[in-house]
């Protein structure tokens, strides 16, 4: 993530979590918990949807991210262990967590699938990924759009990639999606509108 984007990413995403992406958290939270890995997790949009009763692990590589994310845990009074780490080496045993949250995350890490294979690793049998995702347009037209912007869009964004097909990737990587929903993000820029939440499950080896 740029270190300039930090400060002014909440701002950035404010219009669209109050027109939908707060309820599509809330939602895909609400009966997360036990050991929970947040993947990625910014400044903590996700923090106010987690069980209380939840033993949360954010992992978060950019410093800037991960002092708002800090700040946001001891507002609401949350303990929460900030681990600054790459989503695609993470310093965690295998098995070590029931659900990994990843919400608008894997668009920013420069592997996908290898940050995923990681997801998978460190999750227990019968784990599962919760997953909110801005993706490649369906539409060809808007396809296009997102191809010719991508490369001045993402060194602006903190290394956003919105031409990515992050469904294929969760099943590459070893999962199987049990809900997949497809829905346009409301207010966003609209070259990442279109987005993909769900859950899945890691498949047996």
């Amino acid at each position: 993530m740029s270190w300039w984007f930090a400060p002014f990413y909440d701002g950035f995403m404010r219009k669209s979590e109050e027109a939908c992406v707060r309820e599509w958290r809330r939602a895909l939270l609400a009966d997360v918990g036990g050991d929970v890995l947040d993947l990625g997790a910014g400044t903590g949009a996700n923090l106010p949807f987690l069980s209380r009763d939840a033993r949360v692990v954010a992992a978060e590589p950019d410093p800037a991210m991960s002092k708002q994310l800090r700040l946001r845990a001891r507002e609401l009074n949350l303990s929460v262990d900030v681990v600054t780490t790459d989503a695609e080496a993470l310093p965690f045993a295998s098995e070590s967590f029931d659900t990994v949250v990843s919400t608008l995350v894997l668009c920013t890490v420069r592997d996908p699938e290898r940050a995923l294979a990681e997801a998978k690793r460190v999750l227990r049998p019968g784990g599962r990924l919760v997953f909110l995702e801005h993706v490649a347009a369906e539409d060809p037209g808007r396809y296009r759009l997102q191809r010719w912007l991508e490369p001045v869009w993402t060194p602006l964004a903190g290394g956003c990639h919105v031409t990515r097909r992050t469904h294929e990737s969760i099943e590459r990587a070893g999962f199987t999606i049990e809900s997949l929903q497809r829905e346009s993000m409301r207010k966003a820029v609209p070259i990442v509108r279109p987005s993909i939440r769900g859950v899945a499950r890691p498949r047996s080896s």
